[in-house]
């Protein structure tokens, strides 16, 4: 489905939500929104994601970044489509901003749409994208105190990937602690550790993808 904004739809941000969150519901485009501090391996999630399952669905991705290219070009050498929103300072993504490059992405040919946010435990938990599901990523070097001190974010997202567990031999990272933490913050939660460098884990992220894009389909 290609897009032709004829007049300034976006008028608030529940406006601009449900404006796209309608697009994806009526090309039933699964649409998984990604937030981490930076550097926590949404990118590198995404690349390992994408080859995996590119012989069963077609996605793309949007990238948000302060400024750069890099990731887009990333996902692009995959050969998965990929555009890329610089933010130029501003700390999240919004529902606006995803609209307006929304023209750029033909909804009939995808499946399912990632879009990585800005690297930022804050703000991007504040802003609904129009998405089907929120994701967080936390990596094992962070150590335990990003749940309890970014609540809100762990509140709002359904499902926290802990990656990096290859290095949990050499950090300080307790998944116990992690688990008890995230469920006293949101009991409809889950943790599920992952390694995007070995691909442990990576079998039940998957599945947990397939789900939620049968889910999606039946709506």
């Amino acid at each position: 489905m290609k897009v032709t904004l004829n007049r300034n739809i976006m008028e608030n941000n529940d406006e601009a939500a449900a404006f796209n969150r309608d697009l994806f519901n009526k090309t039933q485009t699964l649409v998984i929104n990604l937030m981490s501090s930076p550097g926590a391996g949404k990118t590198t999630i995404l690349e390992k994601t994408i080859g995996a399952l590119s012989g069963e669905f077609r996605m793309a991705v949007i990238e948000g970044d302060i400024a750069t290219e890099r990731d887009a070009d990333r996902i692009r050498a995959l050969g998965a489509p990929a555009v890329q929103i610089a933010t130029e300072g501003e700390c999240h993504l919004d529902p606006r901003m995803v609209a307006k490059v929304l023209p750029e992405i033909d909804l009939d040919t995808v499946d399912i749409l990632f879009i990585e946010n800005v690297g930022n435990l804050v703000c991007p938990s504040e802003f609904d994208l129009g998405q089907n599901h929120r994701v967080v990523v936390l990596s094992t070097p962070e150590g335990n105190d990003k749940i309890p001190k970014y609540p809100l974010m762990f509140h709002v997202t359904e499902l926290a990937l802990i990656n990096k567990i290859d290095l949990i031999p050499y950090v300080a990272f307790d998944m116990d602690k992690a688990e008890k933490d995230l469920s006293g913050i949101n009991p409809k939660s889950h943790l599920l550790p992952v390694s995007a460098k070995t691909g442990e884990g990576f079998e039940t992220w998957l599945n947990w993808i397939r789900d939620a894009y049968q889910a999606c389909a039946k709506q």
